[in-house]
């Protein structure tokens, strides 16, 4: 799965475009390298997210196409 479409259906980012414009902007991070909105996401994968002056870590336990709200939780962890 796409590393913007990822951060959407998980519920990281709230928007695609949002999450696209993240990655374009380099504050998007795969496993400590910048990651581009293409990258296909994989499970073990950890994506650091710079908001402002925060930035949050997380691991990727699930991929999936589509997710509810109480499921989109189950798709990563907080490191």
């Amino acid at each position: 799965m796409r590393l913007d479409k990822f951060l959407k259906v998980s519920r990281i980012i709230k928007r695609r475009t949002v999450a696209n414009e993240a990655c374009d902007g380099g504050r998007v991070l795969v496993n400590g390298k910048p990651a581009k909105a293409s990258l296909a996401v994989k499970e073990g994968d950890v994506i650091e997210v710079q908001f402002g002056n925060r930035s949050v870590k997380a691991e990727v336990l699930k991929v999936q196409e589509s997710a509810k709200k109480e499921a989109a939780e189950e798709m990563y962890r907080y490191i």
